[in-house]
């Protein structure tokens, strides 16, 4: 079996013990909360990992792009939430290939796109269902009022073709309450018009262990991030160090002075997102190490705090500050256990952005 320490840096590392641990743990808080669970696969991009939610109990997958659609089709997943608005000819004969052989829903946030959708999908008898996208406080996509989904919901159903699905939000971090106030106020116009809300969607891996306060008013929840964990979430409550099954495994190439080492993974390896957070990331070997810059090969480390100081050709691992765009940067993950390699997989819809 061959051993982490024979992979050619840099390299992508799934723990998965702590993966596996991190997706029983929030399919176990949802089903105690009597909510469903629809994974993100934008973290991952692994049919692989997405067949594994689907058996620990996930009703589905949701997916931000259609090129991520397209590759989840491909391996044989059929239940997906497309939670971005579909705009202009070419995507929307993609979109209605997809219609065609897997069960897909989409959003919407405006009466354009809902127009798109409608001159597409013009079949009542194989209807696209459509949520009203809304925007509960994360200042993104959305309608920016109840009044305004209930419009916009009125639109879909007027559409033949189209099915009202619902209501789709993605709260900011931290303001899950905020959320809750503006679906339940949603729910009383939608009640006071007598339109019923089939399904309400919301999601995130920071406010993951609140879902029970979010089956209050919604029906399905859909977080990302919670599979690998990042030092973003560590700093958002969400998880602990000990929890992040994702790290990037780099080579020191140089220590120029006493107090600066060199790895060989820059900000094509590792984001450059800071999210709020001093350096680009923990160093697991030397946690009094800070990442402190990063160019396109290089990473600067400053290991003036650390009482053993790394040498040329030592391996370190870094928990990135945001695991998601580490992973579209890496063609191949390696699964490990303990300090040996189970399997390398491609990232099978790495770069499917479109």
């Amino acid at each position: 079996m061959t051993h982490i320490a024979d992979l050619d840096t840099p390299a992508v590392l799934i723990d998965l013990h702590r993966a596996e641990a991190n997706l029983k743990r929030a399919q176990d808080a949802a089903d105690a909360a009597g909510i469903a669970l629809r994974p993100h696969i934008k973290t991952h991009k692994l049919p692989y990992f997405a067949r594994r939610q689907i058996d620990l109990g996930a009703v589905g997958i949701t997916v931000q792009k259609l090129g991520e659609a397209e590759v989840m089709a491909d391996a044989g997943l059929t239940d997906l939430l497309l939670t971005f608005n579909i705009i202009g000819a070419a995507k929307l004969k993609r979109l209605e290939a997809l219609h065609q052989r897997v069960t897909i829903r989409t959003v919407a946030d405006s009466a354009e796109c809902v127009a798109g959708l409608g001159a597409t999908f013009v079949d009542p008898g194989r209807p696209l269902c459509v949520f009203v996208e809304c925007d509960t406080g994360m200042g993104r996509c959305g309608v920016q009022s109840p009044q305004a989904a209930l419009d916009l919901a009125r639109t879909i159903m007027a559409t033949p073709g189209l099915v009202f699905a619902g209501l789709m939000t993605y709260p900011a971090a931290g303001k899950y309450d905020l959320a809750a106030k503006w679906l339940s106020d949603a729910r009383a116009v939608f009640a006071d018009a007598g339109v019923d809300i089939p399904a309400i969607t919301t999601g995130g891996t920071p406010d993951i262990w609140h879902m029970d306060e979010a089956a209050r008013v919604a029906t399905e929840y859909r977080p990302g991030t919670y599979i690998y964990m990042d030092r973003s979430q560590v700093a958002a409550g969400a998880a602990t160090l000990e929890d992040c099954a994702l790290t990037v495994l780099a080579t020191v190439v140089s220590r120029p002075t006493e107090n600066r080492a060199i790895i060989d993974a820059g900000s094509k390896a590792l984001t450059s997102d800071l999210l709020g957070l001093v350096g680009h990331g923990h160093v697991v070997d030397f946690p009094e190490a800070k990442l402190v810059g990063l160019s396109e090969e290089h990473g600067t480390l400053d290991v003036s705090a650390c009482a053993r100081k790394p040498a040329i050709g030592e391996r370190i691992r870094i928990v990135p500050n945001h695991c998601c765009p580490v992973t579209n940067l890496f063609d191949r993950v390696n699964l490990v256990r303990g300090g040996e390699l189970v399997e390398t997989l491609d990232v099978a819809a790495r770069g499917r952005v479109d």
